[in-house]
């Protein structure tokens, strides 16, 4: 049976989704998404999803062409339509249709369109065995903080990622601080301290880094927002990553070094359990 998605107010069989060739998301990147995890059929973190959105359409002086209660109906009628019970929602905005030209068109009506995932998030086989990673140059534009369609140099770190026989990509900049991985923020713990960069323009804030700073007061870890190098990273007790679909995910090994144990560690396990223990109990 064929997915039922989302293309500006109607929901129609994957199969017949289609945009104009004049869509500026498609000419241009210009546009922004989201992607909402969903477990039991629900929606995870979904407001804070909606408001980090906000706020990338306000940086980009976009609008939405639906409300927020209409927004949310549009995502729980796809759960609904696709028998979505685990995966995810990717929900794209872009500027609309206009004849080709880099100056933005007056009068357009923003493109909206959705479509679901199924995917194992609760019992997925990296968070037992941990991942690895290989550190590769951040090559993207200076506005990471907003959550654009532009994605051209994730899709590379992504593919040298696999090219190497690994599964994440950590970027690092030109002043040699790690910045975030291609589609996650990472970390790395020392002494029981969970490190990561702090926000700026350098990188996306993370709904789940947010999450996860709310649960550390259930335990005894530290935080400390600050930019670590490459070689913090490979003498680090943990290193971890987290996003909307892979929830809080071990790090293992980078670049072909073992970090601590070589094992899941006790930080990466605990804030896992907390996240999914959360997730399972506030999804709407």
């Amino acid at each position: 049976m064929s997915r039922i998605t989302y293309v500006n107010g109607e929901f129609v069989p994957e199969n017949e989704a289609k945009i104009s060739i004049f869509d500026r998301g498609f000419l241009f990147a210009d546009g922004v998404y989201e992607v909402t995890a969903v477990i039991n059929g629900r929606l995870v973190d979904y407001h804070m999803h909606m408001e980090r959105l906000k706020r990338s359409l306000g940086e980009m002086e976009m609008a939405s062409p639906l409300d927020e209660d209409a927004l949310l109906a549009m995502h729980r009628k796809l759960i609904e339509k696709n028998n979505l019970d685990e995966g995810g929602i990717y929900m794209q905005i872009t500027r609309g249709a206009a004849d080709r030209d880099f100056v933005r068109p007056k009068n357009v009506t923003p493109s909206l369109v959705a479509f679901t995932q199924t995917g194992s998030l609760l019992n997925s086989p990296g968070a037992e065995t941990g991942e690895r990673a290989i550190i590769v140059p951040d090559i993207r534009w200076a506005r990471r903080d907003i959550k654009t369609i532009a994605l051209l140099p994730q899709t590379m770190a992504k593919q040298a990622a696999k090219d190497a026989g690994v599964s994440k990509a950590w970027m690092v900049g030109e002043d040699g601080y790690i910045t975030e991985e291609a589609s996650a923020t990472t970390y790395i713990v020392k002494d029981n301290v969970l490190i990561t960069r702090p926000l700026s323009n350098a990188i996306l804030a993370g709904i789940t880094r947010k999450a996860v700073f709310a649960l550390l007061q259930q335990t005894d870890i530290t935080l400390d927002e600050r930019m670590f190098t490459p070689d913090e990273a490979y003498g680090a007790d943990e290193a971890i990553v987290t996003s909307a679909s892979g929830f809080v995910m071990p790090i293992v090994e980078i670049d072909g070094k073992t970090i601590g144990t070589g094992k899941p560690g006790p930080v990466a396990k605990k804030l896992r359990e907390l996240y999914i223990e959360a997730a399972l109990k506030d999804a709407i």
